[in-house]
């Protein structure tokens, strides 16, 4: 029976990277952006009248409504389960792609791919991973958070080479009418595979000698020696969990929510930047194959997640978070003199898009984990889904302000260098919260 149970959990897991690899299709939105532009620069009849300046727009909107759907959709999941919940995703996500198949008209763009689509995404994303931990022990909480998630930063691997097929024989509005019909199909068929365990059911505890790495991989005595008092250890989203089950109301009480709302804002912005306008940016020295980047970006994208699962599973969250910030604080600097080269090759573009993709993709596993070792698991979905609305709003303000400040000086320099700053902001602020944290341990 507990084989068979096993065995359940890794198929919900399957599920959830399933519906993910879907719903991912919101990072391929650069090619998307790329047809809109060249529409409205060819005009003529059904072309696309928009001002140059709001081409994000659709999918800042669609950012945001994610973000602030989680809110709802995390309610839904864990009153109604996540099979339900995923369902109303995958129709939603497919209703607005067929609405702006028919359309190229802004603010049914708006309303089409920024709402619909980004409810659908909300309601999708949020029933994946809670019903996936749930089948396994906390040893394992890190790994499968990163697998589940994972399937949406890759989705662009895909997606980006069929979209650029779809394009070249088919027009936009063609294109979005395939994905929304095949996005009904694969989330609402996923979406019937997703089950909580059944009442009572304790996932297994893994045996010592299956867990411990530290034979082959160094991590707990080397960060011990930079971090002293660290949390580092197989068990370091343990040595940080509250121990308690928090409602959204008394979540929102704390100040560790609210820094960690404003690290999540400047880690995703940064990240949602880049991924909103890296077709465009690839272009001049890429040109027609400008959508391999965006592909490429969606490789370290996913890997970002996985290896910040396993990672927080052996050093602890608030150390990898560091890392990460640190080091995508760093490219965004790096990357001012190669996206303002008149020369750019395309070999600097693609390592920078990779691994900011990869920095970026570390959020999408951190943060879940964190909401689950300090709020518990019981309000997962409505707690994460409101910590989920940073993501949100970083990817609104940084999208919009990048394409107001790239159609204004004609480059992105001015956007990385903000983003830097704001991620170095992030990074002061996980060192606050690193330091709560050790506090709160030793009380």
């Amino acid at each position: 029976m507990t084989k068979a149970l096993q065995n359940k959990g890794w198929t919900v897991t399957g599920a959830g990277v399933l519906i993910n690899l879907a719903l991912g299709i919101l990072y391929t939105w650069s090619i998307f952006k790329n047809a809109i532009k060249n529409s409205i620069e060819q005009g003529g009849v059904d072309s696309f009248n928009w001002d140059t300046a709001a081409i994000n727009d659709p999918y800042a909107v669609c950012c945001l409504v994610f973000a602030f759907s989680m809110i709802l959709a995390g309610k839904c999941q864990d009153k109604i389960g996540p099979r339900i919940t995923a369902l109303i995703g995958g129709l939603l996500v497919g209703a607005g792609f067929i609405w702006i198949s028919r359309t190229t008209v802004y603010l049914h763009w708006i309303i089409g791919f920024g709402v619909l689509v980004g409810t659908g995404i909300g309601f999708g994303y949020s029933s994946a991973t809670p019903p996936a931990l749930k089948w396994f022990p906390p040893e394992k909480n890190g790994l499968i958070a990163g697998l589940v998630v994972s399937g949406f930063g890759l989705a662009s691997v895909y997606i980006a080479p069929l979209a650029k097929y779809l394009l070249s024989i088919w027009s936009l509005q063609q294109s979005m009418l395939f994905f929304g019909i095949a996005f009904i199909i694969v989330v609402c068929g996923a979406s019937l595979l997703l089950v909580n365990p059944p009442p009572g059911y304790k996932p297994p505890r893994p045996k010592t000698a299956e867990v411990r790495l530290e034979d082959v991989f160094r991590f707990e005595s080397f960060f011990a020696d930079c971090f002293p008092d660290s949390d580092s250890g197989r068990s370091a989203l343990g040595s940080i969990s509250t121990g308690r089950e928090m409602k959204p109301s008394q979540m929102i009480k704390t100040i560790d929510f609210y820094i960690l709302w404003l690290i999540y804002l400047t880690g995703a912005g940064g990240g949602l930047m880049v991924i909103g306008s890296v077709a465009g940016m690839a272009k001049k020295s890429m040109g027609e194959s400008a959508f391999l980047v965006v592909a490429i970006m969606a490789i370290g994208n996913a890997g970002g997640r996985i290896v910040a699962g396993i990672l927080t599973d052996k050093i602890g969250p608030t150390i990898t978070m560091v890392i990460m910030l640190l080091f995508q604080a760093i490219l965004m600097f790096a990357a001012i003199p190669v996206v303002g080269s008149e020369n750019a090759g395309a070999v600097p573009l693609l390592l920078l898009a990779t691994f900011i993709g990869f920095n970026y993709g570390t959020n999408l596993s951190l943060f879940p984990l964190f909401t689950k070792s300090l709020w518990g698991l019981k309000n997962f979905g409505t707690n994460y889904g409101i910590l989920f609305t940073a993501w949100g709003v970083g990817g609104f303000i940084m999208s919009r302000l990048s394409q107001m400040l790239t159609a204004r000086s004609g480059s992105y320099s001015s956007s990385f260098f903000i983003a830097g700053i704001l991620l170095l902001a992030g990074l002061v602020l996980t060192l606050i919260i690193r330091s709560r944290l050790t506090k709160q341990k030793t009380a």
